[in-house]
């Protein structure tokens, strides 16, 4: 469970840091080349880890439901959505939004028990902690953002 929780916490480090830097890239590129770059450079660094590691076992993928080979396209939609908002809100009002939805519908997923999930039953104690979790990124959603030095530098222009 400890190494799941530290995966997890990475990963999240991780989603902000690209997202932080995926926003940055579409100032010189546009959303279609920042996406491009992206999973292109992500299916390159995965493959060549793949083959390392696995060998061409990496491609024995029997079993599986047919559907499922089609989240890389889902992957399209994660970019364009997550750059464009970091740009437009900045990272950590854009990934607590991200957070919350995340959490919302893996929630109707689990509770519902879609794509193959085991079923969970929802609870009062997972209605509070719903309620606790928007709640508080409601109230840092609301706490104001102040206007840096650099966006008004670039009003003054």
């Amino acid at each position: 469970m400890a190494l799941g929780m530290m995966l997890a916490v990475m990963g999240g480090m991780l989603v902000c840091v690209q997202n932080t830097f995926n926003a940055k890239v579409k100032e010189q590129v546009g959303a279609w080349a920042t996406t491009t770059l992206v999973l292109a450079l992500g299916f390159l660094a995965s493959l060549l880890v793949g083959l390392i590691s696995e060998g061409f076992g990496l491609f024995a993928v029997t079993g599986m439901e047919t559907w499922y080979w089609f989240s890389g396209i889902i992957g399209v939609g994660v970019v364009m959505s997550v750059t464009q908002g970091v740009q437009q809100l900045g990272p950590s009002h854009a990934i607590s939004i991200v957070m919350v939805s995340q959490i919302l519908f893996a929630l109707l997923w689990d509770t519902l028990g879609w794509f193959g999930l085991e079923a969970i039953p929802f609870t009062w104690k997972t209605a509070l902690s719903i309620v606790l979790i928007v709640g508080g990124v409601l109230l840092f959603q609301l706490s104001g953002k102040k206007e840096t030095a650099h966006q008004k530098a670039k009003q003054a222009v």
